[in-house]
């Protein structure tokens, strides 16, 4: 029997990460552990490097191919982080290239 001021594990650490503002980070962390499940281990394989900032994700692709892929299916690729995420966690997507880090 629960009493009215009682909470779930889930709902305290939701309250602990609201407090120390420290949710958005882990769900970033979240996605990027995922990242296998959410494209697939082939493409994941082929991740040199993957982080969020200011709601864009920032890829380093090595193969162009799976590059050309992924930018084909940038919309898909944000809907099922964002929905994962259950939050407006990415709006964009960049590659970064290996040769002098430009973006496109």
């Amino acid at each position: 029997m629960r009493k009215t001021n009682d909470k779930t594990l889930k709902e305290a650490i939701d309250q602990m990460l609201q407090v120390y503002k420290i949710k958005k980070r882990f769900d970033e962390t979240g996605i990027i552990a995922h990242w296998p499940q959410l494209v697939g281990k082939s493409v994941a394989n082929r991740t040199k490097e993957l982080f969020i900032h200011d709601k864009k994700l920032f890829l380093r692709i090595e193969s162009s191919v799976i590059k050309n892929e992924l930018m084909l299916m940038r919309t898909q690729i944000i809907n099922k982080i964002n929905e994962e995420a259950k939050t407006t966690l990415v709006e964009e997507i960049i590659f970064l290239y290996s040769s002098g880090g430009k973006r496109s």
